[in-house]
């Protein structure tokens, strides 16, 4: 268990105590953005492994015996969560979106707030957060409270993070881009500040988000060992 704690240390630590901080900006002003990225990608990769590596190192352990257990409304409920959770996901990274690596060009674009972005500018990470409560509604035990918990906090904390980033980068710009967005799903509209336009969205990416969805359901047994069927 102690080693899927520091796994999941390390990969939050080095997203919100790096790449999101002022330590970002003194290494890429001494080792270069390309450098910086290549050696952070590799980190990343490193600590995703790891995490994966550690956490199936639980489930055979008595950390694995569960504290709650899954019912059939929180089941359902998984899978509602976990369509929301996948369309935010692939929708979010087939958007341009200045929030992502290397397209803050995208503010440049005569209108750089279309489709999911009126609905968040961080629709990637609140994917992520969804799939990750959904995965903590129905494994209780130690080892899903930690890497699932772990994920969650990152993708929360992530999006103050690249926010401060990016305004940190590109001032003005961002700031303009900001005050027509939300971090929070739909708050900008709710507040009047923006407008829900579903068909900027493209079919294409809707269509390829639930195709996403019934393959992981399909592939699950296969790729993690666990059916989320019955």
């Amino acid at each position: 268990m102690l080693n899927l704690v520091a796994a999941a240390a390390f990969f939050v630590l080095i997203h919100l105590a790096i790449s999101g901080t002022r330590v970002r900006d003194v290494l890429v002003a001494r080792i270069g953005a390309g450098p910086y990225m290549g050696l952070f990608s590799l980190l990343s990769l490193g600590g995703i492994v790891w995490l994966g590596w550690a956490f199936a190192g639980t489930r055979a352990t008595d950390e694995a015996l569960p504290m709650w257990g899954m019912s059939a409304a929180t089941h359902g409920l998984q899978f509602l969560l976990q369509l929301v959770a996948v369309l935010f996901i692939v929708v979010g990274l087939t958007t341009p979106n200045p929030t992502s690596v290397r397209q803050e060009a995208v503010l440049d674009r005569p209108e750089p707030v279309r489709g999911m972005l009126r609905i968040t500018r961080h629709p990637f990470l609140w994917g992520v957060a969804l799939w990750a409560i959904g995965h903590l509604l129905v494994n209780g035990d130690a080892g899903s409270l930690i890497l699932f918990g772990s994920m969650l906090a990152l993708a929360l904390f992530g999006t103050a993070s690249i926010d401060a980033k990016r305004k940190r980068a590109l001032g003005a710009k961002w700031d303009l881009f900001a005050v027509q967005t939300s971090n929070i799903p739909f708050l900008a509209i709710l507040q009047g500040r923006q407008r829900l336009a579903l068909q900027e969205i493209g079919a294409w990416r809707i269509l390829a988000a639930v195709a996403v969805w019934v393959g992981l359901i399909l592939a699950h047994p296969y790729l993690f060992g666990v059916g989320v069927l019955y």
